[in-house]
């Protein structure tokens, strides 16, 4: 037997798999990576909610959310999830891992129009993938806790195991989205800021492939500061496609169109729009203070260009000037 796989037997010998070596290789790795992000993101909001109370661990079998114990967890669980996601995928791909990021880059880092489509669609789909198996891992913990609170998926009180998927405004925005749309562009602002400012080898970048680390800091930082208004989503397909696996797992109308009667109506487009319109600003704001400043310091280090100093002219516009001046002469 060859100890070659299947693979990488089929692109050594020519076959159509080459293409994984371009965008569609790419591709691979920005849905490998959205997975292992999502897998450990909402792996950690199933331990916190239904994993460690079914199993004895917490006070009672419904005790979460009793102290900030509970979101230490979670932020430090997604700071982790983001860091690795992006070892996996961030030597072929960039990881990405947030079409906000796609997004932004083609705006202001010349990330090619033609990948964008591309790389949210994988980002969409490796999301929805990471939300199944975590629901293949959870499941007998999630229907443990809704028996024990005596509720169902589709009841209000099934939004708690719901929240493991995807995510929902705070009760004190009284249902209006105006607030948590805020929160999102705020959060994604900030965190393609800190992206950009982190990998920017002109800035004080970190060195020793430490950067999936500080974004992985950077993430944290975000969850622990605004992360409860809103569930920091700060990415559309980390929202988008859990929820739409959740709605098809039995979470109905609180999923899609994200709707619980009383509280909040149609928030599934928030968590879309809102890291979209954040990445944009976040990716300008950087090159506006900071990024266009760099670059002008360093125009002004780069020594002048041959044949000048100061205000002298070089030798060409030196011999232009002089041909001009002998023309106006000869024409008078």
């Amino acid at each position: 037997m060859s100890d070659i796989s299947p693979l990488r037997n089929a692109v050594r010998n020519g076959s159509g798999l080459k293409q994984l070596g371009g965008t569609w290789g790419e591709v691979l790795a920005e849905f490998l990576g959205t997975f292992v992000l999502i897998c450990f993101g909402d792996g950690v909001v199933a331990m916190a909610v239904a994993g460690l109370p079914g199993s004895g661990r917490a006070a009672t079998p419904t005790t979460i959310f009793m102290a900030a114990g509970d979101w230490l967890l979670i932020t430090w669980g997604w700071a982790l999830a983001v860091t690795m996601a992006i070892y996996v995928a961030g030597g072929v791909s960039g990881a990405h891992i947030n079409p906000a990021v796609t997004v932004a880059f083609a705006i202001r880092r010349k990330f090619a129009w033609s990948k964008v489509g591309p790389y949210i669609v994988a980002q969409i789909l490796g999301a929805f993938a990471g939300a199944a198996m975590v629901y293949l891992l959870y499941h007998d913990a999630i229907d443990a806790y809704n028996k024990a609170v005596g509720t169902g998926r589709t009841d209000p009180k099934g939004l708690a195991t719901y929240s493991i998927f995807a995510t929902f405004p705070a009760p004190y925005f009284n249902g209006n989205p105006v607030g948590p749309l805020v929160d999102q562009i705020v959060g994604t602002a900030f965190l393609l800021m800190f992206v950009v400012a982190i990998i920017d080898m002109r800035n004080t970048a970190v060195q020793s492939n430490l950067g999936p680390f500080m974004i992985g800091l950077a993430v944290a930082a975000i969850g622990m500061s605004i992360g409860a208004n809103a569930g920091y989503a700060i990415n559309p397909a980390r929202d988008f496609g859990p929820r739409l696996f959740a709605w098809l797992a039995g979470w109905g109308q609180t999923a899609m169109p994200g709707t619980v009667e009383g509280a909040f109506s149609w928030y599934f487009w928030v968590p879309i729009v809102g890291p979209l319109i954040g990445g944009a600003i976040g990716v300008l704001i950087y090159d506006w203070f900071i990024g266009d400043v760099i670059h002008a310091r360093a125009r002004l280090q780069e020594p002048p260009p041959p044949g000048r100093a100061g205000d002298e002219t070089s030798p060409t516009e030196g011999s232009k000037r002089t041909a001009e001046t002998s023309k106006r002469t000869a024409e008078t």
